[in-house]
């Protein structure tokens, strides 16, 4: 499969990325091209601005979570009908798990898929220091090649020739595009992320009209096109026949979902049927679980609080024995309910007895392995999953249920309990990757027709 294809990387986090990749994208789509976005890492929030820019769904590729067989089978399976594959980097180039290693790096995923790297640098207040800067990249890893530089908040023109002769000198990439100070539109962050994109597109548009006059297009496509092709994927076999209604929560309170999650789950035979817990006054018919993902229930706790003929129908569906799995954000929902910082307590499912506890600091950010210490919708006791971690709340109480996991922390010798049990119901504070582990999958599957 000849799949012409570039990385986004940037020399670290903040250098603006996310909206070269947002802005390169919807710039190509102007151009007719079908383009398939990825994002390295456990991100959630990155991808709704790529797929709102592509006008397809955006998939996480990380190296950790997925194993190199899976993130190569997701690239050829996604990309199979795009006519170019964008891939957005996470955090700095060589960063990852841990500090020795390229393990979940925006680098791992580039060697193992062959994707040329577009660099973008913070170039304020540099001159001739980009080369030096630029060459420590192009050299710390022989299998990783950098087709080209962006770099962002330029000063003036003469800056920016500046910058085109020192790489040119030293022989390294070439200068594709010079972005000035302030060009870029701010893209407003909530958790230390980008908030989930809207279906506004005038954000996407405005990125894309910076940066269309200061990019080297064509240059950036030679580059894309110049790479080898990759093994085809064969089709996805059919799906196995739907037998299994699942709910999942799908609107501004829920939507942090991995879509490949959600598409092994329809191959496993699943239905798929999206509500609203906020909108919506009762569950759609039929259902035999539902998938209550992440998102941002604290800043719609009112609205969900008031919300009482769904939350008393969730609460029957649990009571007579329906599959229930709730993750970070539905796992708030399935507590007693939410406190939030201006110290208002909002009532919502009180499946888990605990109350949630909002924090103006970072509780919780990592990628985590879990092994199963019971039986659960996800396998059996001893088997493993990966996933990660990341909340501003916390529960003020532990909950006087079973766990069903024991978490080990990547970057901690720490370990920890979660994933709380009683009947079909699990909840967690844990992003597990489950489209990886199709063990996994089939478990969930099983439980969903012993429901009932």
């Amino acid at each position: 499969m000849k799949l012409p294809r570039l990385v986004v990387a940037g020399t670290q986090s903040g250098v603006g990325k996310t909206s070269v990749a947002v802005g390169l994208t919807a710039l190509l789509r102007q151009r007719g091209l079908r383009v398939q976005t990825f994002k390295v890492g456990p991100d959630y929030l990155d991808p709704t601005h790529l797929a709102l820019a592509s006008g397809r769904p955006c998939y996480n590729l990380d190296g950790w979570m997925m194993g190199e067989a899976y993130v190569r089978d997701l690239f050829g399976r996604a990309g199979r009908d795009a006519d170019l594959a964008l891939i957005e980097g996470v955090m700095g180039l060589f960063d990852g798990a841990g500090a020795d290693s390229a393990e979940g790096s925006t680098a791992e995923i580039a060697r193992w898929l062959g994707a040329p790297v577009l660099l973008v640098v913070d170039a304020h207040g540099m001159g001739r220091s980009l080369a030096a800067a630029v060459h420590g990249y192009v050299s710390f890893d022989p299998g990783i090649r950098v087709a080209g530089v962006i770099a962002n908040r330029c000063g003036s023109d003469r800056h920016v020739e500046w910058l085109a002769e020192s790489l040119r000198s030293a022989g390294l990439p070439p200068l594709l595009g010079a972005v000035c100070r302030g060009a870029f539109p701010e893209l407003p962050s909530r958790h230390l992320g980008l908030v989930t994109a809207a279906v506004d597109r005038a954000p996407v548009d405005r990125l894309a009209a910076a940066l269309a006059p200061v990019l080297a297009l064509e240059r950036v496509l030679a580059a894309a096109r110049d790479t080898d092709p990759i093994p085809a994927q064969p089709p996805t076999g059919p799906a196995a026949a739907p037998a299994r209604l699942l709910g999942v929560a799908r609107d501004e309170a829920f939507h942090f979902y991995y879509p490949d999650n959600l598409e092994a789950l329809e191959r496993a035979g699943c239905e798929l049927v999206e509500f609203s817990p906020l909108h919506e006054r009762s569950l759609p018919a039929g259902l035999h679980g539902l998938y209550l993902g992440g998102g941002y229930p604290e800043e719609h706790a009112e609205a969900l609080a008031e919300n009482l003929p769904m939350l008393e129908e969730i609460r029957r569906f649990a009571a007579g024995g329906g599959v229930l799995y709730a993750e970070c954000g539905g796992l708030m929902y399935a507590t007693r309910g939410i406190e939030t910082l201006d110290g208002k307590r909002h009532a919502l499912l009180g499946l888990v007895p605990a109350w949630t506890r909002m924090y103006p600091r970072r509780q919780s950010l990592g990628y985590v392995e879990v092994t199963l210490t019971r039986d659960s919708l996800w396998g059996s006791r001893g088997e493993r999953l990966r996933g990660h971690e990341f909340h501003y709340s916390g529960l003020l109480e532990p909950p006087d249920w079973p766990t069903a996991y024991a978490v080990r922390y990547r970057r901690s010798t720490d370990g920890a309990r979660d994933g709380f049990q009683s009947g079909a119901v699990l909840a967690s504070y844990l992003h597990l990757h489950v489209a990886s582990r199709p063990e996994a999958v089939a478990r969930f599957r099983r439980c969903l027709e012993q429901a009932t």
